[in-house]
């Protein structure tokens, strides 16, 4: 998205599987066409380990990295009996709203009691935690951080996709599957609106830009 809360289609790539080869690809290709490697940029994505290690490994690892909190509890409440996902859930919600540093306790000390009787449930909290209280620490608006903590912001163009592509029965190669996604998607751009706070944005460039200055004093 740009300064202004406009959303931006800026590239596709065909994939079976969670592959970071392919993820490291769409980023390097960003980077030929024009994506800036000199500024820092904020990252929401889901649970893909190929796509978090594609952004260190292209545009270094200091860029800030938000977990989408709807995928993290989706994932921990897969492991969970249907009596305690509300209990967990509304724990987990209530630590994401705290600041940072008060946040990140509360999901491990709820990770500490699952671990006997739910281990996995346990791992999948603990799993990528931090990333899940980025925005807390960039210390942006109400507004703008709550659209910013999940990947809810893509969701629009992946449903003007399956808009236009659902009469299509018979897919001849992976190219036709490309070109029609690309249409798709640049004709769904055309409606987008811009995102919820994005009035706020100057805080998010305000904080992106101090990290990118940081770095910058490391390196020197």
């Amino acid at each position: 998205m740009d300064g202004k809360g406009k959303k931006h289609v800026r590239e596709i790539a065909a994939d079976a599987r969670e592959n970071q080869v392919v993820a490291k690809g769409l980023l390097e290709d960003l980077v030929q066409r024009g994506l800036k490697t000199g500024r820092k940029y904020l990252f929401v994505i889901d649970g893909s380990k190929a796509l978090r290690a594609a952004i260190d490994a292209v545009l270094g690892t200091e860029n800030p990295v938000q977990r989408c909190r709807q995928h993290k509890l989706k994932n921990v409440m897969g492991y969970l009996p249907d009596p305690l996902n509300e209990q967990t859930k509304a724990a987990i919600r209530a630590a994401l709203r705290l600041p940072a540093k008060e946040g990140m306790a509360k999901p491990e000390k709820q990770a500490e009691w699952l671990k006997r009787e739910y281990p996995s449930a346990a791992a999948s909290l603990r799993e990528g935690s931090a990333e899940m209280f980025t925005v807390n620490r960039l210390g942006l608006s109400p507004t703008l951080s709550r659209c910013l903590v999940s990947t809810n912001v893509i969701e629009s163009p992946h449903s003007g996709v399956r808009l236009r592509t659902r009469r299509i029965c018979r897919w001849r190669d992976g190219k036709m599957v490309l070109r029609w996604a690309a249409a798709a998607l640049l004709m769904t751009e055309r409606n987008f609106r811009r995102i919820m706070g994005y009035r706020d944005l100057w805080m998010l460039k305000a904080a992106l830009d101090q990290k990118g200055a940081l770095a910058q004093q490391e390196v020197a």
